[in-house]
This record gives C-alpha cells, structure tokens and sequence, in this order.
C-alpha cells in the first residue's frame, strides 16, 4: 500500500494478527470493526458493513491483503470527529460554561444520540473515563473525553 507507511502497516498486521483465529492470515468480517478500534480509528457502524464488515460470525472471510486498502481508506476518514469536536459537542451541555455538565445528561446523550450505545456499554465508559460527580450531579467533560479518546493520541 502505497499511502500506508511500514510503520502503519506493521500496526495494521499486528492488530489483524490478533482476530486471525486460525493463523491463516485472515479474519472474520464480524471483527473488521474491532480491528480498525485496535488501530485507533472510530468508524461508525454502518461506515463498517459499508466496508465489508458483517453482523453475523461466518459470513465472510477477510484476508489481510483486503484489510489494508480498508484501513488506508478509514485513515483518511475525516468523519470520524477528534476529541476538539467532542469538547464542543459537549460545551452544548455546558449550562454554567464552567467546563462541567450534568453526569445524567452525559448518559443520556450517550444513550440517546449518534450512534447510540447500549445500557451496559454506557455504564462502562462512565466508570472506566468518567470523574466521580460533584455534590449537585456535574462533571468535568475535558477530562472525561481525553480519557475516552486518549487512545487516539498515541
């Protein structure tokens, strides 16, 4: 791959590497999305079946050579949003512009809009990012996205 550096293809393999199952150097299409996660990228779920992924285990068999035009392309991707975007999406909820929100309105905005996230998923990303609330129900939203998004920046 031409626009993909050495660096970024050995990434690449090492993270296919980890779904390849059997060793035969290719994976299920059902774990397309959790490769490109692996590889710090964020696409959305239908940005995923759009390239090749699948819903059911079984459907489709990915080599590694088709993953890498995938993951050059989902490189390029500017849709993606970066943790500026985040801030200000989040400044929305910011009633008092004092860099705080409501922790309800955090788990309701998770649950509620975008690509919208489960009950068990959001308590996960609450107690693994989130600070603890203040005594009326605020917290610090910067924090809670550079952890959240912290993985992007390596």
């Amino acid at each position: 791959m031409a626009d993909l550096s050495s660096k970024d293809v050995e990434r690449a393999e090492f993270a296919f590497s980890i779904y390849d199952a059997d060793g035969t150097n290719s994976i299920d299409a059902i774990d397309l999305g959790n490769v490109l996660y692996a590889l710090n990228l964020n696409p959305t779920n239908a940005t995923i079946e759009k390239l090749g992924g699948t819903k059911k285990r079984g459907e489709k068999i990915m080599k590694l050579d088709e993953f890498l035009p995938i993951f050059s392309q989902c490189k390029k991707d500017k849709e993606q949003g970066c943790f500026e975007d985040f801030v200000e999406c989040l400044k929305l909820y910011d009633k008092q512009e004092d860099g705080t929100m409501l922790a309800a309105e955090l788990s309701h905005t998770l649950l509620t809009l975008g690509e919208r996230l489960t009950d068990a998923e959001v308590e996960t990303v609450l107690k693994d990012c989130m600070d603890p609330e203040d005594d009326d129900g605020f917290i610090p939203y910067t924090p809670f996205l550079r952890r959240l998004c912290e993985r992007e920046e390596d």
